[in-house]
């Protein structure tokens, strides 16, 4: 049971005195869900009790599937930028076409999610490699602030997912600024900012909603321009099915791909990080892939759009001391009574408010450090961040994200096409055999020994690097060469097409009176050597445990030991 359904093991594990924390910590976190949800919400373009519908049933879904306790679902603001990415790429006419698709959305994100947890895909995201997350993350952030001058400057700005049109279009509408609206918004950063830094016990983000709605309502602010959130729909939202529609679902697949894949990427890497601060480890990869695929699907059957794990509420959730899950039960008891009786009280609340929130929230997923020590120490990886930021803004969201993933794994192919290729000598006074460009005169070498080290994997793709750097070796030793030794610890593997040409140089060198030595070989190497015919060309006795036997079987064949004879021919048996 508790591997299907991993709420049985905290629920039937519950203490009483467990209740007040988690009854603190799920508080905590709605006070901030609400406005939070309503706010981002306005990111994905949709009206904000959407915001509200999405932080019902997916968060009571994840409560009793979800493997971490310290996350909390919900609305986020990557997320929502890619919905309203995606979606504004299409041709939908009309606010209720609109939330259709993102609600269709939330089913098509959910259904690739469950699929890949039951197939154990989790491992795909390991294809999202650190400078490309920071990169678009970053750039994804910075699209986010932008979009919300809309709001901050209080005017009609077109909207986009590019930088530069954002920035036109600011630009355009800045004659045009509401002085109300935009002293609520800085006034809004002012104060969250500062009461951050005062105290982050403090729940700034419900202060600034207070003052924005107290100061609208008392000073009567609508009649100057001030925009605000207006009439929000009261109640529950209502079952109903997604609207269905296979062309929607082919027009809709890249980006439901897209947000499934980054979603359940912000889930582990915040899920991880979590656990780290306490020293836990029960986070389950391809169940979380379940667990938030069920709730994206069930929370599209009751009006929500995408969701996944918040960085900012989990880490409330974790510093209000939540012991269970159940924590996200509270939460979700503050966003139903939101639902059914405080609606009309946020009538009054400015967008500029809104935006204030957006703003500062995602400012802190701008990496500024990360890239510094990249360029500092791994300039190939730099540009790698530095390409998919540009690209996320000045392209797009999507073509961010896959662009920076493919580079990345162009950059790996080309990396293991032309690997480390080094020249061993033996250290002076020891048996270790080390690298002659790093040990210099404390290397003995020897005229007619040769022994190289290959680091990394020998396969179609680098195996003429490898042939052309040993003979380069073999011709710079001349006519003293009278073997080779080979290194192969760093060989955990040696695929079809790397093995007939190794079987080929063998051969070539037996041909010159050669001599060639395979060492260090682990198991599955070994496998393959046995396997592909490697050792039938290389011969049984030419296949050791370690280097010093290879060198002392080259100097005196009569002096290595059965022992040492069978382990290195040791092979799998079953």
């Amino acid at each position: 049971m508790q591997k299907f359904l991993p709420f049985v093991d905290w629920i039937f594990n519950y203490k009483k005195s467990y209740l007040l924390k988690d009854l603190i910590a799920g508080l905590t976190v709605g006070v901030i869900l609400v406005p939070q949800g309503m706010a981002y919400a306005m990111v994905a373009g949709l009206p904000p009790v959407y915001g509200l519908y999405a932080s019902v049933f997916p968060v009571l879904v994840y409560m009793f599937l979800g493997t971490s306790r310290q996350l909390a679902i919900g609305p986020v603001a990557m997320d929502s930028l890619l919905v309203a990415a995606g979606l504004g790429t299409l041709a939908i006419t009309g606010i209720e076409n609109y939330i259709a698709m993102a609600i269709f959305l939330a089913f098509m994100v959910g259904s690739i999610q469950l699929l890949l947890g039951f197939l154990r895909m989790g491992f795909l995201v390991n294809f999202l490699s650190k400078p490309v997350i920071s990169g678009f993350t970053s750039g994804a952030a910075c699209i986010i602030i932008l979009s919300q001058l809309r709001h901050l400057l209080g005017v009609d700005i077109e909207k986009s997912s590019k930088m530069h049109e954002l920035v036109v279009y600011a630009l355009e509408k800045v004659g045009d600024t509401n002085p109300y609206d935009f002293a609520i918004g800085i006034l809004g950063i002012f104060i969250i900012v500062l009461l951050k830094k005062w105290n982050r016990k403090i729940p700034s983000i419900l202060v600034v909603v207070v003052l924005g709605v107290l100061a609208v309502y008392v000073l009567d602010l609508e009649q100057y321009g001030v925009r605000v959130v207006g009439d929000i729909p009261q109640g529950l939202p209502n079952f109903q099915f997604p609207d269905f529609d296979l062309k929607k679902g082919m027009d809709l697949w890249p980006i439901a791909l897209t947000l499934a894949l980054i979603g359940y990427l912000e889930t582990i890497s915040i899920g991880k990080s979590m656990e780290e601060k306490i020293k836990e480890d029960n986070i389950d990869a391809n169940r979380e892939l379940v667990a938030l695929g069920t709730s994206n699907i069930v929370g599209s059957f009751f009006q929500a759009y995408p969701i996944t794990a918040s960085f900012s509420r989990s880490a409330i959730s974790s510093d209000a001391g939540g012991k269970t899950k159940g924590f996200a039960l509270f939460s979700v008891i503050m966003v139903v009574v939101t639902l059914l009786f405080l609606t009309p009280l946020f009538y009054y609340l400015p967008n500029a408010v809104l935006a204030s929130i957006i703003m500062v929230s995602v400012f802190g997923l701008i990496d500024f450090e990360y890239p510094k020590t990249l360029l500092k120490y791994r300039k190939d990886e730099y540009i790698i961040l530095m390409l998919t930021f540009l690209i996320t803004l000045f392209v797009g969201i999507k073509e961010g994200v896959l662009i920076g993933v493919l580079i990345s794994l162009l950059l790996m192919v080309y990396r293991t096409s032309k690997p480390h290729f080094a020249v061993l000598g033996k250290v002076r006074g020891s048996e270790y055999y080390k690298n002659i460009n790093r040990f210099g005169e404390d290397i003995e070498q020897r005229d007619d020994l040769l022994i190289v080290r290959f680091d990394s994997q020998l396969y179609f793709g680098n195996k003429n690097f490898f042939k052309q750097h040993l003979l380069a070796e073999v011709n710079a030793k001349g006519e003293t060469l009278k073997g080779i030794i080979l290194n192969a610890e760093p060989i955990n593997y040696i695929d079809s097409t790397a093995a007939n040409m190794l079987i080929s140089v063998i051969e070539e060198l037996h041909n010159r009176d050669i001599r060639f030595y395979i060492a260090g070989a682990i198991g599955p190497t070994r496998d393959i050597i046995f396997n592909s015919g490697i050792a039938e060309v290389l011969g049984k006795d030419f296949l050791f445990v370690r280097t010093k036997e290879a060198v002392a079987c080259f100097d005196n064949p009569e002096s290595i030991q059965d022992t040492d004879r069978k382990i290195a021919h040791q092979r799998k048996t079953r």
